[in-house]
């Protein structure tokens, strides 16, 4: 594999763990939820600067639904990830802090909210449009053969099963009403395990999160 190939995918690797410590924030907490902002920022620009190309055949060829469907989500990350951004640096009390960057404290934290919900969406789509391609590129990198039908089924309903879980608590826990708004704060309960225990700790945990609301 060539070594822009190489780097462009190292990137895209570290720009998917980010994105996961990034959600992770009731874990992380404030000053390391930016220093991986800022690197996931940093990460964005390089992997834009790296695919220039897609930029310059934006104009050349057919729009056919796959091709209008990639490029909508493409500048879809685009928007959320500037947007996220800006308004991560206006809110900043560590890592740009002492940047004289300054903005309506409310209007950035809202704007923050829904390109979070936003950007979080449309970059596990970009991901998924891109899935087989990852693969390959994983294969070159590995040097492995071509897998058993057999083993190629399994790793697809492995990675069928995160997904419909996603897709379910995407439904159970309201991602709508964040992504336009409609809910305004996001309540942390910093008691609350990683993975659920038990059934009761569950629904007490929902119960604190609808009392928030």
């Amino acid at each position: 594999m060539q070594t822009k190939m190489k780097i462009k995918t190292g990137i895209d690797l570290l720009m998917t763990v980010l994105l996961l410590l990034l959600m992770a924030y009731q874990i992380t907490g404030q000053e390391l939820h930016e220093w991986f902002g800022a690197g996931e920022l940093l990460l964005f620009l390089l992997h834009n600067i790296l695919n220039m190309k897609w930029y310059g055949n934006l104009f050349k060829g057919k729009y056919r639904l796959p091709r209008i469907i990639q490029t909508v989500v493409n500048f879809g990350v685009m928007i959320t990830m500037l947007c996220l951004g800006f308004s991560g640096i206006v809110m900043s009390r560590h890592v740009f802090a002492a940047l004289s960057i300054h903005g309506p404290m409310a209007t950035a934290r809202m704007l923050h909210l829904a390109a979070s919900y936003w950007g979080f969406v449309l970059m596990s789509v970009h991901l998924g449009l891109h899935w087989s391609m990852i693969l390959g590129m994983c294969r070159k990198l590995t040097g492995s053969r071509e897998r058993p039908q057999a083993v190629t089924w399994i790793l697809r309903v492995m990675a069928a099963l995160p997904a419909m879980y996603g897709l379910y608590l995407f439904g159970r826990k309201d991602i709508f009403s964040y992504m336009f708004l409609k809910q305004q704060f996001v309540f942390f309960d910093f008691e609350q395990p990683s993975i659920p225990t038990s059934k009761n700790s569950v629904q007490k945990n929902e119960e604190k999160e609808g009392s928030s609301r």
